[in-house]
Parts: structure tokens; sequence; C-alpha cells
């Protein structure tokens, strides 16, 4: 049987050294991880299974292919954004054995061709992120499914493919939910894409934040973190969104709130976190004031509209690592950042290890989850239950050592009762 090394497409092996650093820092930074991995070592949940990986392919999503390989599975991985891979991490996953179809920034035509590698391996179980696995299956690649029992979506792009594939009954595989599960989204979504935003804006454009005007455009749960931080930062915060509810909510924590047309104006920093197209397009452009800098945190390269800039644009040049820079007819110039994919994936390190450290233990504990009870599931999205996202939160605080109060069973007579005390 061939090696991994002789199996995979990475850039070079000989940066596997640099690689192993960066996984055993954040291993000794998620400890909730570590836990579930000694649990994995002695069950071997996934023993004699393969599973195909499709995240942002750093140190963390390393980490986390560890995890399930400890848990007797055959791992393959690749990467879900071709900015994000770090070659040094995916030399250090092939020399520890783990299977590795992935490169920073190849070609579009053999990036489709990692996507298709790594299903070609014939998975019983995926892990995906922005759900191109999954639409890969369902779509250009049906032979593939016979084998596929489930998996898990990290983020909400993938859920809402996901959704839209059950609505139209084709999915024929189940799907957990990862990104719906409260320890994702009141953590990872929130704190996590509010630092590691803010993380890839600043030491990319190593410009001052305070006394600027920042636009966050959607208040979703990653635009929280965003408004968050950046009013941290010493900014003056814009939201923008189309949900009424949320653009009171945004009101009420203190934001000023407005439609992009009016927000476009007066931005100095732009971040998008909708998960939608077009939000910054040439109405947009046409008003923006000189030197604005668009960013997005979305999971597609589309919420920023690049085209419609570069057909207005008299000029285009890459200004700095990761910054691109396009004059107007009338002099204004406008920057890109990381080519407008994930601002802090595509120019940072993406969350911290310690708010992946939970989000991972919940893909971890999903995908056993969805091996164990497939054939209850059915062919449909289900969320995490419960008992998982719990548990999550309560190994974190043991790790933190922190200890919670519990029912006594008179609380929970008095809970459960109807009749007045």
């Amino acid at each position: 049987m061939a090696s991994t090394i002789d199996r995979s497409i990475i850039r070079d092996i000989a940066l596997a050294p640099e690689g192993h650093l960066k996984i055993d820092w954040v291993n000794a930074h998620m400890p909730v991880l570590n836990r579930i991995r000694e649990q994995f070592e002695k069950e071997q949940p996934f023993k004699g299974l393969k599973v195909a990986i499709s995240l942002h392919l750093e140190a963390k999503t390393a980490y986390l292919a560890k995890v399930v390989r400890a848990g007797g599975a055959e791992v393959t991985i690749c990467g879900s954004n071709p900015l994000s891979t770090q070659d040094d991490v995916c030399a250090a996953l092939v020399e520890d054995g783990i299977t590795v179809f992935a490169k920073y920034n190849p070609e579009p035509k053999e990036y489709k061709e990692l996507f298709i590698k790594t299903l070609e391996t014939e998975p019983d179980l995926i892990i995906d992120d922005g759900g191109d696995l999954v639409t890969i299956l369902h779509s250009e690649r049906k032979d593939l499914l016979k084998n596929v029992r489930g998996g898990a979506e990290e983020t909400t792009t993938g859920i809402l493919r996901l959704k839209s594939l059950e609505k139209d009954g084709q999915l024929q595989f189940p799907m957990v939910a990862v990104n719906d599960a409260f320890s994702k989204y009141l953590f990872d979504n929130r704190y996590g894409t509010g630092q590691s935003v803010w993380d890839g804006i600043n030491r990319t454009t190593n410009l001052v934040v305070a006394g600027k005007t920042v636009v966050v455009v959607g208040y979703g749960w990653c635009g929280k973190g965003v408004a968050m931080r950046a009013k941290g930062l010493g900014a003056n915060v814009i939201v923008t969104e189309i949900d009424a509810i949320k653009a009171v909510e945004a009101y009420m924590d203190g934001f000023a709130v407005m439609s992009m047309s009016e927000a476009a104006k007066v931005g100095d920093f732009f971040v998008t976190v909708t998960g939608n197209r077009d939000v910054i397009r040439g109405e947009h452009y046409k008003v923006m004031k000189d030197g604005a800098i668009l960013s997005n945190a979305g999971h597609f390269d589309v919420e920023v509209n690049k085209p419609e800039l570069e057909a207005m644009a008299v000029s285009v040049r890459t200004v700095r690592r990761n910054i691109e820079e396009y004059t107007l007819q009338d002099g204004r110039k406008f920057y890109i950042l990381a080519e407008g994919r994930l601002v802090n994936l595509a120019a940072g390190d993406g969350h911290p290890a310690e708010i992946m450290d939970m989000t991972f233990a919940l893909q971890a504990m999903s995908l056993k989850y969805v091996n164990e009870n497939y054939k209850q599931i059915g062919q449909k999205v289900v969320n995490v239950p419960y008992e998982l996202d719990e548990q999550v939160a309560r190994f974190k605080l043991a790790s933190l050592g922190i200890g919670i109060d519990t029912l006594t069973e008179e609380q929970k007579a008095y809970l459960d009762s109807w009749v007045e005390h």
C-alpha cells in the first residue's frame, strides 16, 4: 500500500518541521479536544472507517484530523478555501500518516480536483465546510455516494446549501448542522470571528482602527462579534441589515444603523458577514470615500462584488501582501483585502485555538453521533443534540477549573409541577 506521502498532493514535504511546531502549539491550548481524543483512543468509534474532511487547513484543523484518526479512522483532508491552506501544516499531517490533498493558492481547476481526489477515497463519513464536498457528491460524483453514512457541516453557508438539498428531496445522507449548536454560534461565530477578523485586518493593513468608521454588513452572530471588537478598538461602528429585528438589536447594542447606500458614503473599513452575494456593489462604489478598505468574513468571495469594481477601475495593483488597490477614473482608490476571501483565514490564522477547541470538539462528537445513528436519522439535516452541546461546554468549564450549580431534587420538582407552591 502506498504511503501517505505517495498518495498526497501537497506543496513540499520539507516544510513539515514548522507545521509540527504549529500543531504542537494549538494542541497545548485545546484541552476539550484533548479530552475527547483520550476517549476516542479508548473507544475507537471510527475503527475501519474512512473520513473525508474539508476545512480551512491550518494547525487547529490539523489537530482535529489527528483526533479523528486517533478514533480509528483513515483520514483524508483537503482545504475549504484556496488562500487559507498552510503548506507547512499540510506537510506535517502527511508525516503523521494523514492523506492530504491541499496547497496554498492552487489554480482554480486544480483546487476543484483536490476536492474530487478527497472524495475518491470513498469515505464513510464527511466533515464539510461550506458544503463543497456534499455538493460535488450530489451533482458531479454521485458514483461516490454509496459508502457515505453521513457527516457534519461547519458553516452557515454550508447549512443553507444542505437545507436547499433537503427541501428539494435530493439529500442522500444525514448531516449534522454543527454551526447551529449553541457552543458554535455563541462562541465561535461571535468571539472567534470577532477577534480573528480584526487580527487579519490589522496585520494586513498595519493601520489604526481607533477613530475610524467601520461598517459591518450583517448583524448575525459573526456580525455581532465583528462590531463588538471594532467598538473595543475605538471605531465608530455602523451596522447595515435587511432584518428589522436584528437592526433594532444593533441599535440597542449602541451601534448606528443605516442602509448600505448611506453607510457607503462614510465608511473607512467595510466588513461583510452575510453569506449572500453582492452586498457591496457598483452603486456603493460610486459614493465611497477615497481610501476605503473592503474585506469579507463570509465563506465565499462573492459578498464584495469584484467584477463591478474591476470594470470601474482604470488600474489594479497589489500594494502590499493581501491588499489590492483599485484606482477609479476620478482618482479615488479602494482596497480589497485577501481578494475578497475570508479575511480572518486568508490574511490571518483564523479563530483563536481556545475557540476552535470547542467547535472542533462539537465536530468530533457530532461525527461520532451521526455514525452511530445515521440509519435512524435518515436523509435530512439535524441539529447537534443538546446533550452533546452542553457536554462540550462542561468540558470547557472543567478545563478552566470552573464549577457551576446543579438543581436540588426540590428545585426539579418545583420546575416540573404546574401546581401552585
